[in-house]
């Protein structure tokens, strides 16, 4: 079970961060930081249907982040959430056409090696 939580914790937390990226890319970037602005920007983050699939998609992960808590150590839960980090990097390079360089792919495959330690 603990690794089905796994699972659907991880899907969740990139599918909802990858969402979230496409959605503020959609919007554009905040540039007035006015009371007023703000309200409308809010308004206009509310009906972008990225940003809600991702904020839906990290509640998901939340709670089973939560769910897993409940049957594991987090010293076993926290280092496992990190194979979020290796996912995003290969769904920012192929979906959200972002350059990734190799620094980065390096980094990427270090926090899947420690993944694999504190799963061992």
């Amino acid at each position: 079970m603990k690794w089905v939580l796994v699972v659907v914790m991880v899907g969740a937390t990139t599918a909802g961060e990858v969402l979230q990226a496409a959605g503020m890319r959609r919007h554009g970037e905040i540039h007035d930081f006015r009371p007023g602005a703000i309200g409308r920007g809010l308004a206009a983050l509310a009906r972008n249907r990225y940003v809600i699939g991702g904020v839906a998609a990290m509640a998901i992960s939340f709670f089973a982040f939560m769910k897993l808590l409940s049957m594991t150590d987090l010293s076993f839960a926290v280092p496992v959430s990190a194979v979020t980090y290796a996912m995003e990097t290969v769904l920012a390079k192929y979906l959200l056409k972002e350059r990734v360089s190799g620094l980065r792919w390096a980094g990427a495959a270090l926090v899947i090696c420690g993944v694999t330690l504190v799963s061992l």
